[in-house]
């Protein structure tokens, strides 16, 4: 460390605060400007020097999430999430089959493509049924990033996190779905009666929708004016193609680039419009929490912490579960498994670590409305549909929903691995 340590842990704890609340008061900062600001004046004190800041930035976790966007940007544009979201969700006639059917298209969607997107895809449509339909849009909607978060844990890709992991880990997307795919439906299993139990004068058996939920289609469809069959054909093809790769062993980077370099090549969607789609918001927030906890990896205090915790946490049980959600909840997720990544790959066997740090880092976004990128998302757009969803509103299916999952999760793994 510099000579200016002080001004480095100031700098450091300030920025995992902003970080953690999203903001500062009176500046118009968000995660990403403050920590790629806080990833510079590191280096401007000496935290890191610049070569070392240049080398921490993972390029393989950054390419990833770069190349799933661009494949979610493609599915977006040719109105995929519309149809599917509209379509699928007027089957519903009963308050609680439509909570169902959205717990089940979040869970299954958000392991296939980012949660993050799923449910800034999905707010307006839920938020749209529940107007409709007379209903109350709140357990609907906290069922939707609950389910999302839940059901992203169970692959790779599913979120921001398991790709990070998935890339300095290097576990297979097989690996990850057969260990992690039973927690997951078991935590989606949870958002549903969880809502159901919290909610009880919503979900009054027998009662049935006041009208039907299927002019929400319609309505979708026909304001989606530039909708094109051709790309979402072309769109569900890459991502079937990056599946098979990913089930026959292609590292996942590969797979994604793979597949979202096809969908670049065309003649009827310019670049331009789907790079317009792509969220560099969150590559730049990665870059400087690359940095960011990499500086705080080479602090004297994380180093005592970590001394004093390895003894602890030398196989990957409930301790160590324990530990990395309150670290998600205390920084978010992501910076928390950056954080806990080397005490997990200093275990004598480290998969099972990687694995029980991508389960407890998802199921811990559950737990408060501000634990998540996917929670923010659906608040803030629920918002715009004149739903409020207060945070106490969230901790009630939120808060039962992580303790249980979390430990539905740990017992799993501790039989398996």
């Amino acid at each position: 460390m510099s000579p200016n340590i002080s001004a480095v842990y100031v700098l450091i704890i300030l920025a995992f605060v902003g970080i953690a609340s999203g903001k500062f008061p009176r500046l118009a900062m968000n995660r990403a400007s403050i920590a790629l600001t806080a990833a510079v004046l590191l280096v401007v004190l000496g935290g890191l020097t610049t070569q070392e800041a240049l080398a921490v930035v993972d390029t393989e976790t950054l390419a990833l999430l770069l190349a799933m966007m661009i494949i979610v940007a493609n599915l977006r544009v040719s109105g995929f999430f519309l149809i599917a979201g509209g379509r699928v969700l007027s089957i519903a006639r009963s308050p609680r089959i439509l909570l169902a059917i959205v717990v089940l298209v979040s869970g299954v969607l958000s392991a296939l493509f980012l949660n993050d997107t799923i449910c800034l895809m999905f707010t307006p449509l839920v938020a749209e049924m529940a107007r409709r339909s007379g209903r109350d849009g709140r357990p609907y909607l906290i069922a939707l990033a609950t389910s999302a978060n839940a059901g992203s844990c169970a692959t790779s890709i599913g979120n921001p996190q398991n790709m990070l992991i998935a890339s300095q880990s290097g576990i297979p997307f097989g690996t990850f779905v057969l260990a992690l795919g039973l927690p997951s439906l078991i935590a989606m299993l949870l958002s549903y009666w969880m809502t159901v139990l919290m909610f009880p004068s919503e979900f009054r058996a027998n009662t049935m929708l006041r009208q039907p939920v299927g002019c929400v289609t319609a309505d979708a469809e026909a304001g989606h004016a530039e909708m094109s069959p051709y790309l979402m054909y072309k769109s569900l093809a890459a991502s079937a193609l990056l599946l098979v790769l990913l089930l026959a062993g292609v590292r996942t980077s590969h797979a994604a680039l793979i597949a979202a370099s096809i969908l670049l090549i065309t003649r009827r969607v310019h670049p331009e419009r789907i790079f317009a789609e792509v969220d560099f918001t969150l590559l730049v927030f990665f870059s400087g929490l690359f940095v960011l906890t990499a500086a705080v990896a080479r602090t004297d205090a994380f180093a005592m912490a970590m001394q004093w915790l390895t003894p602890h946490l030398q196989r990957p049980g409930g301790l160590f579960a324990a530990a990395i959600a309150l670290a998600s909840n205390l920084v978010s997720n992501v910076p928390a498994v950056m954080l806990l990544s080397p005490a997990a790959r200093a275990m004598a066997n480290p998969q099972p670590a990687w694995l029980m740090l991508a389960m407890a880092s998802t199921f811990a976004g559950n737990l408060t409305l501000l634990g998540s990128v996917a929670n923010l998302i659906v608040a803030e757009q629920s918002e715009k549909s004149g739903i409020h969803i207060g945070f106490v509103d969230y901790l009630k299916v939120g808060l039962p929903v992580t303790l249980l999952s979390i430990a539905a999760g740990t017992l799993w793994l501790g039989i398996i691995l």
